[in-house]
């Protein structure tokens, strides 16, 4: 039986890694080693990235909620709490984007919070 060399398959699997690899500062966008190790830690950083921006906009959600709910004069919990109680169930990116573009809508929800308090 004849000897079956990896060769082909070796350089399939180096192509594709320097092809992710491409871009990359210096060495690593050339050398298998280095550019193995850059796009290993690369695809960590993607994985961790996208769990942090459902962090970062419900943060951001809560902020814009909070500076609305302010200006109406009731702070962020208070206002949640009115809602609650009052039956209304909006998630925070409905409510951030009420308070962007419809303030009069933000502050009649804000009167029912207040009234169900």
């Amino acid at each position: 039986m004849a000897r079956v060399k990896g060769a082909l398959a070796t350089r399939k699997r180096r192509n594709r890694t320097l092809k992710l690899a491409k871009g990359y500062w210096g060495g690593k966008s050339r050398l298998f080693k280095t550019a193995k190790e850059a796009v290993w830690k690369s695809g960590q950083y993607a994985y961790i990235g996208r769990r942090l921006k459902k962090r970062d906009f419900r943060k951001l959600w809560i902020t814009r909620i909070s500076a609305a709910a302010k200006s109406n004069g009731m702070n962020y919990s208070t206002f949640m709490n009115g809602l609650k109680k009052a039956g209304i169930t909006l998630n925070r990116k409905m409510l951030s984007e009420i308070a962007i573009n419809d303030a009069a809508g933000f502050t009649a929800l804000t009167e029912k919070a207040k009234a169900a308090l």
